[in-house]
């Protein structure tokens, strides 16, 4: 059985900064991660995504964040509305959260949060498994 890794947020501000046209959004990326595995640690693994979302939009509230829930997301083809899909998060009007509970992330996790970010103008997201030990983290930058 795998160990659960607990990050503290003095750990994560000690974490080196990477160049920031690579990697945008960073200090905000930092505190969401920090976030998640806050509520982790609070609730541990199990619950369903709703319950993380939630639990997740309040800890980044408290942390100074300006936070949106299920979010819509316009889909066009060749320029004309087809539908909308409800991103999770949307955190300071820059960074998109894909939240999930499952045991791992699979690819089409990743090519749904990589749809999002293309079907608006946000540039990073965050892929966020509440996993049953731990949270596993995916950042994708369009």
């Amino acid at each position: 059985m795998a160990q659960m890794t607990q990050i503290s947020d003095k750990a994560m501000s000690s974490l080196p900064r990477a160049e920031p046209d690579r990697y945008p959004h960073q200090d905000i990326t930092r505190e969401i991660i920090a976030a998640a595995f806050e509520v982790h640690r609070e609730l541990g693994g199990g619950f369903l995504e709703k319950v993380y979302e939630r639990a997740l939009v309040l800890e980044l509230t408290k942390r100074g964040l300006e936070v949106r829930a299920q979010v819509p997301v316009p889909v066009r083809y060749k320029g004309d509305p087809v539908g909308d899909y409800f991103a999770d998060l949307l955190i300071n009007g820059v960074v998109l959260c894909e939240i999930k509970s499952g045991d791992a992330l699979h690819a089409s996790h990743q090519a749904q949060l990589l749809h999002y970010l293309k079907a608006t103008t946000t540039k990073v997201g965050l892929l966020l498994n509440f996993g049953p030990e731990r949270v596993a983290i995916k950042r994708m930058v369009n």
